[in-house]
């Protein structure tokens, strides 16, 4: 498969097991790009970062014949990461990155670099980066270097689920090593493709869960016999806020049917946790898609230094590197999202709670049974959690690089933190479709919508009625891996 000139946050959900070639244009691109910069080497000026050190050192001047040891000496310089190592679906994210943004032809590399990391895409050499190290400033520069070392034999790389050093894998599959010409290795480090990585998988994600946040809401609507009446098109209409509008259409389609919604409703109006949900759920909404709208102008671009125009006969050096748009808005996705999980886990403290003639913590014989009590104060804990991970890294700096960077833009703290919430919100929404699959069993024989009962009835498929105490840390992680799976099978099967 060729890449395309522009790509999306949707397509990239397609490329996980994908092949990717080099179309001949490409090839092209790159070629003439690296030709140029061939050509203006020989006029013997001087370049940051091609015939000049790298941050504070960009004054001193490096002789032809140390331009290749300069590049490689910079990756190995730079590949000063540490802690837990990158997700593989995150580190095949940014293999893919990196080559979509070298193959816009401007970096001023070879070609057979960029063919190269086509090879680790497609033979799924991963090479292991570590989620520690980036300022999201100067590029994302140690993970990035990390994920370059490969290319000339250093660093180690998962292959195959073991983790080997890369040298020798190389050579398995007959793969030549790539020494760096001039230029190459400050292209491979400069660049946003840690955090746009990142950034990319949590958007794929959110998109997941917000739409799985309508649909485990609906089911506690009818599980705490919950009125549809807030769902009604005639209030959206007043304050038509796309995602609004679009998330109490989804709630009001997905409890179309339900005989439980024919009941007799004692209470006037219901907590805001399900009243509300359309304006909760569907402001979370409009952050993803503000949020996939700079993503999708960040993987597309050019985010390396200095930029090699050959088109405009220049080399110019710039701040394309710097993750400021990244790491704002990397921030705000985390609150909007946090915020999915924060509803999520009142009602099922409110499902829990013994009110509506169901039984206290849903235990059939509470009291010998303590039935789902603890399972709410696991996700008080996570919510808890999201809350000081969404403290915000953007409103961050530090002076590095002898004040050469003196301003940074902490977008890889924001992306890591993020991944992080995204894995708890799931984990919250888990948490509600437990408890609501066994409210909603208790309302018995009253029964929800066909699509409703559908997913309640697939879900008892991993996780049985709880009848008595049993340990619940199972259930919990086959809750979560239910959520994998894509919510809109059920609406479109209805």
């Amino acid at each position: 498969m060729q890449l395309p000139e522009r790509i999306s946050i949707d397509s990239l959900q397609n490329w996980k097991n994908s092949h990717i070639e080099l179309s001949s244009e490409t090839i092209q691109h790159i070629t003439v790009n690296r030709s140029y910069l061939d050509n203006i080497l020989k006029t013997g000026n001087v370049y940051y970062g091609i015939n000049t050190g790298f941050g504070a050192l960009c004054n001193v001047r490096i002789q032809p014949g140390e331009l290749a040891a300069l590049q490689e000496n910079l990756v190995c310089s730079h590949a000063c990461g540490m802690g837990d190592e990158v997700p593989a679906d995150i580190v095949r994210l940014m293999l893919l990155l990196k080559i979509h943004g070298l193959s816009q032809g401007y970096s001023g590399v070879r070609p057979e670099i960029v063919q190269r990391l086509a090879d680790f895409y497609n033979h799924d050499i991963l090479p292991i980066v570590y989620q520690q190290g980036s300022l999201g400033a100067s590029g994302d520069l140690a993970p990035l270097a990390h994920l370059s070392l490969p290319l000339f034999g250093k660093g180690w790389v998962n292959y195959k689920g073991e983790k080997r050093e890369a040298a020798e894998v190389l050579q398995q599959l007959g793969l030549t090593l790539t020494p760096l010409a001039a230029k190459e290795g400050l292209a491979l480090l400069n660049g946003t493709q840690f955090m746009s990585s990142y950034a990319t998988w949590s958007l794929i994600e959110a998109k997941r869960l917000s739409f799985w946040a309508d649909v485990i809401g609906a089911l506690s609507v009818d599980a705490f016999m919950a009125k549809n009446e807030p769902f009604q098109y005639p209030i959206h209409r007043l304050r038509p806020h796309k995602g609004q509008v679009a998330s109490a259409q989804r709630i009001l389609h997905l409890l179309d049917g339900s005989a439980i919604q024919q009941l007799h409703k004692e209470q006037v109006q219901d907590p805001y946790s399900f009243r509300c949900m359309p304006q909760v759920h569907g402001a979370s909404s409009d952050v993803i898609d503000t949020v996939s709208n700079v993503v999708e102008i960040e993987i597309n671009s050019v985010t390396d230094n200095p930029i090699v125009f050959h088109d405009e006969d220049a080399i110019m050096s710039g701040g394309n590197f710097h993750g400021q748009p990244l790491a704002l808005h990397l921030d705000f996705l985390a609150i909007a999202l946090a915020e999915l999980a924060n509803i999520s886990e009142r009602r099922t403290y409110l499902l829990v709670s013994g009110q509506r003639g169901l039984p206290a913590f849903l235990a059939p014989e509470a009291g010998l049974n303590s039935g789902l009590m603890i399972a709410q104060y696991t996700a008080a804990a996570i919510v808890s959690q999201n809350k000081q991970l969404c403290t915000p890294a953007s409103v961050d700096s530090i002076v590095s690089s002898n004040g050469q960077e003196d301003h940074v833009s902490m977008g890889a703290n924001a992306a890591t933190k993020l991944h992080r919430v995204v894995q708890n919100v799931q984990r919250v929404l888990a948490i509600e479709l437990l408890t609501a699959a066994q409210a909603l069993e208790l309302r018995r024989p009253h029964r929800s919508s066909v699509v409703l009962e559908k997913i309640w009835s697939d879900f008892r498929g991993h996780v049985p009625f709880m009848a008595h105490d049993r340990v619940l840390h199972d259930d919990l992680v086959a809750a979560e891996q239910f959520l994998n799976n894509d919510p809109s099978h059920w609406s479109k099967a209805n």
